[in-house]
């Protein structure tokens, strides 16, 4: 077991802010489940860290790590400047954020799956949940429009429970520009609140557009989509949340490619 210098331990408590992210060229993943999810993915780990109380209750997990990984015990006071759990279980990676994708690369795996639009989606728990839910649902890529969160906020890995690591995604977009040149290819639908039709599958390349909880999107987006999707409500309560309808929308898209039984 290694022990972080102070100069590590203030590298890795900066990790929160997406520009210091963006120039290590590291994130944090917190969690058993995020952290083996990373360690199986091709993705890069830097170093494990480890609480050191309770340290017994992990030795199983810490056992079967690779031997050429660096493996760190934190004191709990250490740990309480990099956690985003109120009841932490102990276990973080230091991950190497890898090469972005091209935007090229993005729709040429669309034949696999749907490609998931997000405009402006700021709380990381939410986008998190979608990455989630685009995973579970064989969707092949997830693309951020301006004004999104970065998707390498701890929040988001913690809430996307390693999804991240497996579905390609690329981030900073102009959708505006994005969408018309999508549309040669691919049927656009757009999530409205108001009005629109029901969800339902689709055959060929598709991709689903999604605004934030709060706002949802701008004419100006929709009036760019080819169908604008609405889900009626039909018992009580005020409104769905946003991971909430848009796993609904994205069970129906792929719907008649989904495994019966």
């Amino acid at each position: 077991m290694l022990y972080p210098s102070k100069a590590q331990l203030r590298l890795w408590n900066r990790l929160g802010r997406s520009k210091i992210r963006e120039e290590a060229g590291l994130f944090l993943a917190e969690g058993l489940k995020v952290v083996q999810a990373l360690l199986e993915s091709d993705w890069e780990v830097q170093a494990l860290l480890t609480l050191e109380g309770g340290k017994e209750k992990r030795a199983a997990f810490l056992d079967r790590l690779p031997a050429s990984l660096p493996c760190y015990g934190l004191t709990a006071g250490e740990w309480t400047g990099l956690t985003q759990d109120v009841s932490p279980e102990g276990i973080m990676a230091v991950g190497r954020i890898p090469p972005k994708p091209t935007l090229a690369d993005m729709t040429a795996g669309a034949d696999e799956g749907p490609l998931l639009l997000l405009h402006e989606i700021r709380n990381p728990g939410n986008l998190g949940a979608l990455a989630r839910s685009a995973s579970w649902f064989g969707f092949s890529g997830m693309i951020l429009g301006q004004g999104s969160v970065d998707p390498f906020n701890p929040k988001a890995i913690r809430a996307s429970m390693g999804s991240l690591f497996s579905l390609p995604f690329v981030a900073g977009v102009n959708l505006q520009e994005l969408i018309p040149m999508l549309k040669e290819e691919f049927l656009v639908a757009g999530s409205s609140a108001r009005a629109g039709t029901l969800p339902h599958p689709c055959g060929g390349k598709a991709a689903l557009l999604l605004g934030s909880e709060s706002h949802g999107l701008p004419d100006s987006l929709l009036r760019m989509t080819d169908e604008q999707w609405h889900i009626p409500r039909k018992g009580a309560g005020e409104s769905l949340s946003l991971p909430q309808a848009a796993a609904i929308m994205m069970y129906e898209i792929v719907r008649e490619a989904s495994p019966r039984g």
